[in-house]
């Protein structure tokens, strides 16, 4: 019987695609997984009775079907319980207390960024919260002081998709930096900040020997005014920046960090990464 519509041109094409073979995975514990709609993100903490619990980077946890429907490195895969029991084993931890994801690549930079008032408060971050961002696909980058703001915020044009976090030293009642973050309006820009005079106060005082950080006199420049106190040379910038990196030496994880710290850096990953309305 003749084919009046003729022969189907996407055949081929569908043989070839009928021809592709998901691959299976095994939801092993703490493999990093994506759903394919990308509602959710979380390293496997257990596989029991047909479902797989994640747990993302929050802490927050939710079950799902085995099978298809998963991303692993931006592949589609169809997990399976895993053929073997594992040994049980302690979970890793990064620098800033979340589970370590094993075997997992960085993901492909997000439009937000964390933005940071200089070189020394990204190399803390970057120690502390780097595996972190790296999973998340946030960039941190700095202002060269909170001066640029205005001019940073212009050139990024932020927006639902490309939410802006800024971190600020010394954020106060009646500084200036409190006055340049109170003009931010966007809600795309989340603006906080710690009490610090630097980003040094925000490691603990117990990692350098001390009690608690010394005042420096006003008309001192802060960071000399330290490495005085402390014996240090600080002729230069050169030193200052030697200095700098005996203190961020003495950082092990966050439990070296005040608390004022660890809260504001929480605070703008969550919202850098949180869907868009």
């Amino acid at each position: 019987m003749e084919d009046r519509y003729g022969p189907d041109v996407l055949a081929a094409a569908r043989a070839v695609a009928a021809a592709r073979v998901t691959p299976a995975v095994d939801a092993e514990r703490d493999l990093v997984v994506e759903l394919a709609d990308g509602g959710f993100v979380g390293a496997v903490t257990r596989v029991e009775k047909g479902t797989v619990e994640l747990e993302d980077r929050r802490g927050r946890r939710r079950s799902f079907p085995l099978g298809a429907g998963f991303l692993v490195d931006g592949v589609a895969v169809v997990l399976r319980a895993p053929t073997t029991a594992p040994p049980r084993q302690n979970q890793l931890r990064t620098a800033s207390g979340s589970v370590a994801p094993i075997a997992t690549r960085a993901r492909v930079a997000r439009a937000s960024r964390i933005f940071v008032e200089g070189r020394h408060d990204a190399e803390l971050v970057e120690k502390v919260w780097g595996a972190d961002l790296r999973v998340e696909g946030v960039v941190v980058e700095y202002l060269e002081g909170i001066d640029h703001l205005a001019e940073v915020l212009r050139e990024v044009q932020p927006g639902p998709e490309r939410r802006i976090g800024v971190l600020v030293d010394h954020l106060v009642a009646g500084s200036k930096e409190s006055r340049i973050a109170a003009q931010v309006s966007s809600p795309s820009v989340l603006v906080v900040g710690h009490p610090f005079v630097d980003v040094w106060q925000a490691v603990k005082p117990s990692r350098l020997g001390l009690e608690a950080w010394p005042v420096i006199p006003r008309g001192t420049e802060w960071k000399h005014g330290i490495c005085d106190f402390l014996g240090w040379p600080h002729d230069d910038q050169v030193d200052i920046a030697a200095a700098w990196q005996r203190i961020l030496a003495t950082v092990r994880d966050y439990r070296d960090l005040e608390p004022a710290m660890l809260g504001r850096v929480e605070e703008l990953i969550d919202f850098t990464t949180a869907q868009a309305d």
